[in-house]
């Protein structure tokens, strides 16, 4: 007969994960997998070693807006819309932000900006969306759904 015996395992700790470029990789196909909570629990101690890194904090935007957490998601593209100007990616998603908040106004402009830095349709897309949707609630009138509003 053999005995059984209970054997209790540490838990594993791979600090490697803090390291911002593994942090990265491993936050990213969490996204990629829309498991946006396991990739801030790798983002937040990586952005507190690094708290600079713009891919860390674009992932964690990414992570906020896959939450809909919309401000927080907010702050940390206003961060990168300030640092990179031409960043297509944050200033898309600022606009979407706000879109999802409901200020359409507010999110106009960004929206504009990402889709004539880009040439890509659901870029512009997303312009008319917000356009059309301005129109209907009266913030602005019917003939502003131009191509240079």
């Amino acid at each position: 007969m053999s005995e059984h015996h209970s054997v209790r395992v540490p838990p594993v700790s791979v600090p490697a994960l803090h390291q911002p470029a593994s942090a990265y990789r491993t936050a990213h196909q969490l996204l990629s997998s829309s498991a946006p909570r396991e990739a801030l629990e790798v983002l937040e101690p990586a952005l507190t070693e690094d708290p600079g890194n713009t891919g860390l904090r674009s992932l964690r935007a990414w992570a906020f807006l896959q939450r809909a957490q919309l401000q927080r998601a907010e702050e940390d593209l206003r961060v990168l819309v300030d640092d990179a100007p031409d960043d297509v990616w944050a200033r898309h998603a600022l606009g979407r932000s706000l879109e999802r908040q409901h200020r359409l106004e507010e999110a106009l402009p960004h929206l504009r900006l990402a889709a004539a830095m880009s040439g890509e349709v659901d870029h512009e897309v997303a312009v008319l969306r917000v356009e059309r949707r301005l129109v209907e609630t009266g913030q602005r009138p019917g003939d502003s759904l131009t191509p240079d509003a």
